[in-house]
């Protein structure tokens, strides 16, 4: 697994598991490959941790007391902090696999597992969150420029974006013509924008409730209130 090489850089996995055995096992085996760890035995303990927010995924129990693995993965959904994960199970069956799946787990590994297996999983989920964080940062680059916009210009970009004419968009507005072609410039600068069809890019990226409203925040990927 091609690995950076200082700790900041290194991908982290969560391992959650009652068991401590397999929680010592997969361990081993995860940090045999470069990969910096953190385990809990329940994903009550995992919440109440300061961790590193580095990329990497949770490699997740079924069955625990306390809140299950996919009751868990349904809370991070439901927070919009949806994060990789990989289940681990003594107790598979189709109906749950298909849950975890459609939740948008990586995998669902029967205990006892192929340890090639495990790493394989490991290794696309922090692939996943790595392209969901570089998609994330480029999402929050284009929303910190709409930011920058006056309302003029956002109405100006909005228009743009659906293709209107600038003697459109002045008769909409109320403006001249000469007023839009100012406020297109401002727009494109502001967006960092080399062509209108960047702009369009840039503005179809933007979360839609957020770029018709208020300040967006970013958490995990997902804007959140």
């Amino acid at each position: 697994m091609n690995m950076q090489n200082t700790a900041e850089d290194r991908a982290q996995v969560l391992i959650v598991d009652d068991d401590d055995e397999v929680r010592v096992s997969v361990r081993e085996l995860v940090e045999s490959v470069g990969l910096d760890t953190a385990c809990f035995a329940s994903t009550q303990e995992l919440m109440q941790s300061s961790i590193d927010e580095r990329a990497g995924c949770l490699v997740l129990d079924v069955r625990m007391p306390g809140l299950s693995g996919l009751d868990f993965q349904r809370r991070l959904n439901s927070n919009g902090k949806a994060k990789p994960i990989v289940f681990l199970t003594g107790h598979a069956d189709i109906p749950m696999t298909v849950e975890a799946m459609k939740a948008g787990a990586v995998d669902v590994l029967t205990k006892p597992f192929r340890e090639q297996d495990l790493l394989d999983a490991i290794k696309t989920g922090i692939e996943r969150d790595v392209a969901q964080r570089a998609a994330a940062s480029v999402v929050q680059q284009h929303l910190n420029r709409f930011e920058t916009l006056t309302v003029r210009e956002r109405q100006v970009l909005r228009e743009v974006a659906k293709g209107r004419l600038n003697k459109q968009i002045a008769f909409d507005l109320g403006i001249s013509i000469v007023t839009v072609k100012l406020h297109r410039c401002n727009v494109m600068r502001k967006m960092h924008a080399t062509s209108v069809g960047s702009l369009i890019r840039a503005w179809e990226a933007l979360p839609i409730s957020r770029a018709r409203a208020g300040s967006p925040r970013i958490d995990y990927g997902v804007v959140t209130n």
